[in-house]
């Protein structure tokens, strides 16, 4: 797209042998600074996990092996840790990571690659710790340049050795579709997993992590509460155990914990031998390799729930079947901080039944792009939900989408890349994973509503997947048709437009509309939003006459649904000065769209997202018109503010200065236009790489300003 409004946007104490699988998050706190790096983990350099175990028992010969191939110095390598998850892989991940930091000096860095999201947001950190650039990284984030070959050859170019530590590797398709797993010369690459097939691990070495002998297990307890038994006892507890590490750690940190009426290792162990709940955990034991290890650990987290209540704290037990609605990722604190809450626990008592979580460590608190978190851990969440009794999941379910809902921005609004709504993200799929009955459409509203915040920041990619996955997810109990699942679709085929996938995004819509046309008729406002998005793909495609016809007809359908003084009525006005000819610009409404941004201003006030796009386009209609001198002072203001409000690398900013460039030349300084036009070629190239429509049409305009061959428009008459 060459003029008007072409970019405009609308839219981590912890004991860790045992936890994760194992995902222990550590705690950062940040005194000043520049704050984390934008939309990634505030560290690589140090292990995501908690405190390390007072001792690594039972680990030496894979610690050995490790070390050894490690010191070799040879490269290339890649090692893959697996088993079931609280085998504690993550804890011998975590130690060969101190020790060559700490003794070797080599430089350690360190990927959650539980999902796609955290895999893709570390691994372009992994990138920006190696030295990518600003420009390089936004480009990957956005989707728009292969963000596994930035990591990767970052990583090639190394100057230090390293070693990568790709934790959590539990969906090892995630790392093939985005070709994330290779070797470097540079460095050694370590991953954990619970996936054991060697056809996920071709050219790796694969090393078994598996629960502790008898003694050793006793010796974890030990180390955790050593007053509450004799070695013998423990060791008899951690064979009602498992002597899986994560059943181990928690039993023994729920053994130190108690204060007032300490428990023994005996008392413990009798709890585990009394009540049905525990007998999960002993048939778990009994079959320890073949069953689902979140059937081994799922009751002792139970017995300490049922703490909970003897100790007059059942908030603490509610909170947790309220976590176990959202996802094992990062929730912000400020989501907890709600009213809503108070349909599940007494919201002044949220705080201590956070603290009761903490201390019995399932859950931690954790840094996420500047926000502070609590995490708990999957497996203790899909337990606690299992086990949540039936009568309580509706009121769980409306607290959970009333909470998520209070946290996405209400009327979402353009502006710069926001980390902290990629956050949400998880929780608002997970949702939807585990909601049924009438909530199952809110809670796909508000995860519709959290794309387009995410659009309208810029971040199209994380826009795109969240609608799309939403939509599919909510399909299932709420049909094709149905008119949150029918927005959800369009919004992920708007995203795909700003990706750059016209086609695509032009049959997506297309099927969207045709069904919303059906079922609620041409004029009912999501016909006309999904139109209005349809149209601007269609005149990207070249097809100007049916995107004109259609935005016509959106612009009839919005007057009369919403009312003219409506900011999206007004948003498909302030296109039609871009999409319209000059001849018909100047009569369209009788002469009163040239005047449209004064009654945006009026209506919205100048510093308005839709007020900044009118005064966009009817510059761009009046540089159409032959009125250069009213049109650069119009594009100059224009592009001052967006400027200021979204940064020099917001589409919206690169769109106005490509306009500015061509005012300029029309006046006669052409060398303006060039250095205009070749700063905004570097930064789409960079933004949205070098084959984008939008980019290839930049880097037109730039040569025809070079070659000579550019000439201003010729004004009706002209």
């Amino acid at each position: 797209m060459t003029g008007g409004t072409d970019g405009h946007a609308e839219d981590q104490g912890r004991v860790y042998q045992s936890r994760g699988d194992q995902h222990i998050s550590e705690h950062h706190h940040h005194y000043g600074g520049d704050g984390p790096e934008r939309g990634g983990p505030d560290s690589v350099r140090r292990p995501a996990v908690g405190r390390p175990p007072v001792a690594l028992r039972d680990r030496s010969e894979v610690m050995e092996h490790l070390r050894a191939s490690v010191e070799a110095e040879r490269g290339g390598q890649v090692y893959v840790l697996y088993g079931m998850g609280g085998s504690g892989k993550t804890a011998v991940a975590c130690a060969l990571f101190q020790e060559v930091t700490g003794e070797q000096s080599r430089v350690g860095l360190w990927v959650n690659a539980s999902d796609r999201a955290s895999l893709r947001a570390g691994m372009l950190a992994v990138a920006a710790d190696r030295g990518a650039g600003d420009g390089e990284l936004l480009a990957a984030r956005n989707g728009l340049r292969p963000a596994a070959d930035l990591v990767w050859t970052c990583l090639d170019r190394s100057a230090e050795p390293w070693l990568l530590v790709l934790d959590n590797t539990d969906e090892p398709e995630i790392l093939r579709d985005g070709n994330w797993l290779r070797t470097s010369p540079r460095g050694t690459v370590l991953v954990t997993t619970r996936r054991a097939a060697a056809r996920w691990w071709p050219g790796a070495e694969l090393q078994h992590i598996g629960v502790l002998p008898r003694e050793d297990a006793a010796l974890v307890l030990r180390d955790l509460a050593p007053h509450s038994g004799t070695t013998e006892q423990a060791a008899r507890v951690a064979d009602r155990l498992g002597r899986l590490p994560l059943a181990l750690t928690l039993a023994g940190g729920f053994l130190s914990h108690q204060v007032i009426d300490p428990w023994t290792m005996d008392a413990y162990g009798d709890q585990l031998d009394g009540d049905e709940r525990v007998q999960l955990i002993d048939r778990g034991a009994d079959a320890l390799s073949e069953a689902d290890p979140r059937h081994l650990v799922g009751l002792t987290w139970q017995l300490t729930l049922d703490a909970f209540e003897v100790r007059g704290l059942p908030e603490a037990a509610a909170l947790l079947r309220l976590l176990a609605r959202f996802a094992a990722e990062p929730l912000p604190l400020t989501l907890l901080n709600h009213a809503g809450i108070g349909a599940v626990l007494p919201r002044a008592r949220t705080e201590t039944a956070l603290r009761a979580l903490l201390d019995q460590s399932l859950s931690e608190l954790v840094d996420a792009a500047g926000a502070r978190c609590v995490q708990s851990h999957g497996i203790l969440l899909d337990s606690v939900s299992a086990a949540t009794p039936a009568d309580l999941v509706p009121a769980l379910d409306t607290a959970a989408v009333r909470l998520l809902d209070a946290a996405v921005p209400g009327v979402p609004d353009a502006g710069p890349h926001d980390p902290r709504l990629r956050l949400l993200v998880p929780h608002a799929l997970a949702l939807l994973r585990h909601i049924g009955g009438p909530s199952v459409a809110d809670a796909l509203a508000v995860a519709t509503r959290l794309s387009v915040a995410l659009h309208r920041t810029g971040d199209y990619l994380s826009a795109w997947e969240t609608a799309r996955s939403a939509a599919d997810l909510a399909k299932r109990l709420l049909g094709a048709d149905h008119r949150t699942v029918l927005a959800a679709r369009s919004r992920a085929g708007r995203a795909l437009f700003r990706l750059g996938r016209f086609a695509e995004a032009e049959s997506s819509l297309r099927v969207v509309r045709t069904a919303q046309e059906g079922l609620f008729g041409a004029d009912d406002p999501d016909t006309l939003d999904t139109s209005y998005g349809l149209q601007l793909v269609l005149a990207n495609l070249g097809r100007r006459e049916e995107s004109v016809a259609l935005l016509s007809a959106t612009v009839a359908g919005r007057c009369s649904a919403l009312g003219p003084a409506h900011p999206l009525t007004l948003r498909a006005r302030a296109s039609l000065l871009e999409m319209l000819p000059a001849t018909e610009v100047v009569t369209e409404e009788d002469g009163a769209l040239l005047s449209l941004p004064s009654e945006c201003d009026r209506l919205l006030g100048f510093e308005h997202t839709v007020t900044l796009g009118a005064g966009h386009n009817h510059a761009w209609a009046l540089y159409l018109l032959g009125r250069f001198d009213e049109a650069d002072s119009e594009i100059r203001l224009v592009t001052e503010a967006y400027a200021r409000r979204f940064g020099p690398e917001y589409p919206i900013v690169l769109a106005a200065r490509q306009l500015f460039s061509r005012t300029r030349a029309a006046l006669g300084d052409v060398d303006e236009a060039i250095e205009l036009m070749t700063d905004v070629v570097a930064r789409r190239e960079r933004g949205l790489g070098p084959d984008h429509p939008f980019t290839v049409a930049s880097r037109r305009l730039l040569d025809e300003y070079r070659s000579g061959r550019w000439h201003p428009p010729r004004p009706p008459g002209g």
